[in-house]
């Protein structure tokens, strides 16, 4: 008999207040699983304890130790997991795999306008219900005028892909006028087309402490700054423990998202993951050994691809993220950027953490963009936040990058 819709994914939680809940996760294989189940884990809110991961190439099982919230919606979790997973199916007890050769369709992209009265905080409780009801902001442009209005336009798509229709609609008006109250003025919804999203992707200028070479492990090393996860990342590769696998061992310190980063870059390398272990240990250390092998199921031998390799993911630990204060005349701008996989997805929440983390500062948003910029080789994903200076800016910058470096790295 083949493996039943349910058993894909179980939840079991712990009788003992305090204790991880367990995630199991059984279904074939595919390169890159982990990297989409990681995102969804941290797209929940959820911190990883310690993972078990072991395949035989065809059929994976996996297995998360999480450790959840009071609201975390376990329920949609689960679904949003399983659709993740590759499907299978049983005929006269043989499972086979449904064979997906057309490439997933791109959503539908949404423009959410509305427009209201400013005050400290509402754009992170806007970010905030947009995440609850499953959008994923692409793109966003927030601009205050001077009579202490707001106009947002928020580039959206819908995990549900029901955003069509006038009730998902009007819900997510609802939702939105229970959080802004009288505060809203008028709000919108309607399909993007073509020339408005390409109106939303003009080229603007980065600095260097975006743009700077990201593989450039020395000049970081040479920066003391409180912004760096680790300064001992420790990352080996050895051929000679398995015949048939490069076995590759980090050592470094916890940071929200880590086991994302990690499996992120190996999916992007083409690298199918056979059998892995993480462990968090105390002072936010954590250990992990994977057992990996190229696309063509072969060791890695070559010694630049074991170079790079290893650079990337140093890198990715070191900083996964890059976080810069600039000064734009007498403006002052919050800079972030994330990479973005190869599949076009970048980390989420990422817009949260940073309005969440400026709103615990006391610092209004002037203006705010979303946009995607070619950094060297790689694509990434650009947050660009002018800061609302009317009433002048008392915390020092260095604070401030501290702050929202520390809320995106799970450190607050």
């Amino acid at each position: 008999m083949g493996i039943l819709y349910d058993d894909v994914v179980i939840i079991r939680h712990s009788e003992k207040e305090g204790d991880p809940t367990v995630i199991t996760v059984n279904c074939p294989d595919k390169t890159g699983l982990g990297c989409d189940l990681c995102r969804l884990i941290l797209f929940f809110g959820l911190s990883i304890a310690r993972v078990d991961v072991s395949t035989d190439g065809k059929w994976c099982y996996i297995v998360f130790w999480v450790i959840g919230k009071p609201t975390t919606r376990w329920a949609l979790l689960k679904k949003r997991l399983v659709e993740v997973c590759p499907s299978c199916s049983s005929a006269s007890g043989i499972l086979f795999y449904r064979s997906e050769l057309q490439p997933p369709k791109p959503p539908d992209v949404f423009l959410l306008k509305f427009c209201c009265y400013d005050r400290r905080g509402l754009l992170n409780d806007v970010t905030q219900v947009l995440c609850e009801l499953e959008l994923t902001i692409k793109r966003v442009k927030v601009s205050t005028t001077p009579d202490g209005r707001v106009m947002d336009l928020f580039f959206i798509t819908d995990t549900r892909e029901l955003l069509h229709t006038k009730k998902r609609q009007e819900d997510t008006y609802d939702h939105l006028k229970a959080v802004l109250g009288d505060a809203m003025i008028s709000c919108d919804i309607e399909m993007a087309g073509p020339e408005i999203t390409a109106c939303s992707q003009r080229p603007s200028f980065l600095p260097p402490a975006i743009t700077e070479d990201k593989f450039n492990l020395e000049i970081l090393n040479e920066r003391q700054s409180g912004l760096l996860t680790s300064n001992n990342v420790s990352i080996t590769m050895d051929n000679l423990l398995s015949p048939a696998h490069t076995l590759v061992q980090i050592v470094c310190l916890d940071h929200k998202g880590l086991l994302y980063d990690i499996m992120r870059t190996l999916k992007d390398y083409s690298i199918q993951i056979s059998y892995g272990r993480f462990t968090t240990k105390q002072n936010r250390n954590c250990e992990l050994d994977l057992f990996i092998m190229q696309a063509d199921g072969k060791k890695i031998v070559d010694p630049s691809k074991q170079s790079a390799l290893r650079s990337r993911l140093q890198m990715e630990l070191i900083r996964p993220l890059r976080v810069a204060l600039v000064n734009r005349g007498p403006d002052t701008e919050l800079l972030v950027a994330n990479p973005v996989e190869l599949s076009g997805k970048g980390r989420p929440l990422v817009f949260y953490d940073i309005t969440f983390a400026l709103r615990m500062l006391n610092i209004g948003v002037f203006t705010a963009e979303i946009g995607r910029h070619m950094i060297g080789d790689r694509e990434w994903e650009v947050y660009k936040v002018l800061l609302d200076e009317r009433d002048g800016l008392s915390i020092p910058g260095n604070k401030i990058e501290e702050a929202v470096w520390k809320m995106l790295m799970g450190w607050e």
